[in-house]
């Protein structure tokens, strides 16, 4: 049985990823969002700005040591035939965000975001019923798309917070100190360091090719992509500017964005 701490928050879903599961049958949807506040739970332990960090670092190596969650997600794990590592991978990626880290290279921040959001994507392709092995390939290419794109809108919010993720390696080629990031002085240097991780990000969108058989399945991801690479979009079109605050899309703009995606799946359907 879980321990009494291992409870799923009642968090609802982030907005967009409320428009990219919308389009799911009912049950799916419904199994989607059960999983993606395990997600949210483990991200809050971690992000909570109160919370005691050797009791946060507590309840995570909990999570990650459970022989068994609450029941409605061992239910979710065991229909889906879910790895349970994947799982742990998430516990840990979000444990490294308890304290500020640094990365030293894009090959260290890969491996967290590896973490964070592909591990994510590999459990939500099985919920989403894709059955074409190369949608894993998929998962892992836009999970990586996606959080490069979280870490160049979130700059400013993350540097309030003492969090860096821009490589090190990076912002040291372009004369960038951690100071200059964290009270939020823009700079040539600091603009070609974003625009560095931009263009990994772009790669790694065009590299996301969602296999045919699956193309269905994957409406969800492929309507997540859209926003995100419009998001990328902005955030380019502002030369990366600091002063304008985080990036986002109104409600209508996501709307219509989803809207595109399935007009556009209905066409080759």
């Amino acid at each position: 049985m879980p321990s009494p701490e291992l409870t799923l928050t009642d968090r609802s879903s982030p907005s967009n990823l409320a428009f990219a599961l919308f389009c799911l049958p009912r049950e799916r949807r419904h199994d989607a969002l059960l999983f993606y506040r395990f997600c949210r739970t483990i991200d809050d332990i971690a992000d909570e700005p109160c919370g005691d960090p050797v009791g946060k670092a507590s309840l995570l190596q909990r999570w990650l040591e459970a022989e068994s969650y609450p029941p409605e997600l061992e239910n979710l794990i065991g229909r889906y035939g879910i790895d349970r590592s994947l799982m742990h991978e998430i516990i840990r990626g979000c444990a490294m965000d308890l304290t500020p880290h640094r990365f030293k290279n894009f090959g260290e921040l890969e491996g967290y975001c590896w973490k964070v959001a592909c591990a994510v994507g590999l459990v939500s392709i099985r919920i989403f019923g894709c059955r074409d092995a190369r949608s894993e390939k998929y998962a892992v290419q836009l999970g990586h798309a996606l959080q490069l794109t979280n870490i160049l809108r979130d700059v400013t919010v993350d540097a309030r917070e003492g969090r860096i993720y821009l490589p090190m390696d990076v912002l040291n080629r372009n004369g960038v100190k951690e100071s200059d990031i964290l009270e939020g002085r823009s700079s040539p240097g600091l603009i070609a360091a974003m625009k560095d991780l931009s263009l990994k990000a772009r790669q790694r969108f065009a590299a996301a090719i969602p296999p045919p058989h699956d193309h269905r399945a994957l409406l969800p991801a492929r309507i997540m992509r859209a926003i995100y690479e419009k998001i990328l979009d902005r955030i380019e079109k502002n030369h990366f500017d600091l002063s304008s605050g985080t990036v986002r899309l109104k409600k209508w703009e996501k709307l219509a964005t989803a809207a595109q995606v399935i007009l556009m799946n209905r066409q080759k359907s």
